[in-house]
């Protein structure tokens, strides 16, 4: 009967109502209606859907976090909140935590990235797995492991950073890896020997290596761990740059995913200063945004107790970096985002989430927990992109 009335209703009608409704509630039209499942499925509708106009009551936050379970094993939980609407401040799960059982943190939190969201989907990875998601639909694809072949025993990888996004020439989704191979030597010292990287390939389910010569590029910088942002079809990543054997300054180094080739921007030049404060990319306003914080310290000097918030207004255009925020006297152990674009969402030393209000001032500890270093959030709305398989012999989509 379900399947008669839309049948009756014009085509454009039928989508403009499938449009306002959450992934949800469209999952349930695929079992009443042939016609609604072939619509929804459709490439043309997932596209409308991704790029519908939304308000900022269709977003919601993805806070990954982490609890010893046993000793010194951690389950990794990943938790849907939205804000209230009579209160931003306050945020309040929306649906039931999704345990990540793939992943099994260690004590390391630092390895741990959560990369996203690209056409709706995320990647979540620590130093040996990643996983694609979909959190609307919770489908999910594990990646097959990347093949660390032809080092000698007194070598080993240490990686270095991560990134995950799209190639819109080729139409396909990359993982990046960036590691240095070390050598130790007999007082075991290690010594830099090489740089590679690693890129795989969604469509055709395989890890290759980058050319070397495009690799060289790399020599000279060091990635900030869990720097990393997707945007505008580059992986950014804040890098200290090593010139004549000496760190000199900050800058974010930038891997274009069509071209895949390297290249950097320059950040403000109060932020140059190494082994101080600590540099975090994020978003405000749709524009590259570059938090300049203190390291958490029992005390901080008072030439160190300040967070600046930097906007570049016009990308890849130097001149155009402005300091929008000043911040004194607020303690965080990491900065995770900037919500609806004026609250500050950072993790306490003590494990906590809080928030900062960049109108107001106002600082508020959030009912949320974990392990401390193990926080990540991600503004996200919902999406139906489906994780691409090339084949049957690909690794396969499951659902949690």
């Amino acid at each position: 009967m379900a399947d008669g009335i839309m049948k009756k209703l014009p085509e454009d009608v039928v989508i403009y109502i499938l449009l306002r409704l959450a992934v949800k509630s469209l999952m349930r039209f695929n079992c009443i209606s042939k016609t609604c499942y072939t619509l929804i499925k459709s490439s043309t509708f997932v596209n409308l859907y991704l790029y519908r106009t939304t308000t900022s009551k269709d977003k919601f936050i993805l806070f990954k976090h982490c609890f010893e379970h046993e000793r010194n094993r951690y389950k990794t939980i990943l938790s849907f909140l939205s804000g209230d609407d009579d209160d931003d401040d306050y945020f309040n799960p929306i649906i039931q935590d999704l345990d990540v059982t793939h992943l099994k943190s260690n004590n390391n939190f630092n390895l741990d990235q959560f990369i996203g969201p690209c056409h709706g989907l995320i990647a979540m990875m620590d130093s040996v797995t990643t996983i694609l998601i979909n959190p609307s639909t919770r489908n999910y694809r594990l990646l097959p492991p990347d093949q660390f072949i032809g080092c000698e025993k007194d070598h080993y990888r240490s990686i270095q950073n991560v990134g995950f996004g799209y190639d819109s020439i080729a139409n396909d989704y990359k993982v990046i890896r960036i590691s240095i191979i070390y050598m130790t030597d007999r007082d075991d010292y290690p010594e830099e020997m090489d740089r590679i990287v690693d890129i795989y390939d969604l469509s055709v389910d395989c890890w290759r290596k980058l050319d070397d010569g495009v690799v060289q590029q790399l020599s000279m910088f060091y990635c900030v761990s869990c720097s990393q942002m997707f945007y505008r079809g580059i992986c950014h990543w804040v890098a200290s740059q090593d010139i004549d054997g000496n760190i000199d300054e900050y800058v974010i180094l930038c891997f274009e995913m069509s071209t895949e080739i390297f290249h950097s921007l320059k950040i403000p030049e109060p932020c140059h200063l190494i082994y101080g404060p600590g540099c975090k990319l994020m978003l405000l306003h749709d524009s590259l945004t570059l938090i300049y914080h203190p390291y958490s310290e029992p005390v901080i000097a008072d030439e160190k107790d300040f967070i600046d918030i930097w906007v570049m207004k016009d990308y890849n255009v130097y001149e155009s970096w402005i300091k929008k925020y000043t911040i004194r006297g607020l303690q965080i152990d990491f900065p995770l985002a900037i919500w609806k674009g004026y609250l500050l969402l950072y993790q306490s030393g003590s494990g906590c989430l809080k928030s900062y209000n960049l109108n107001s001032n106002v600082v508020k500890e959030l009912s949320f927990h974990g392990v401390p270093q193990s926080f990540r959030v991600i503004g996200y709305k919902d999406s139906l992109t489906s994780i691409p398989r090339e084949n049957e012999q690909t690794t396969q989509v499951h659902k949690f």
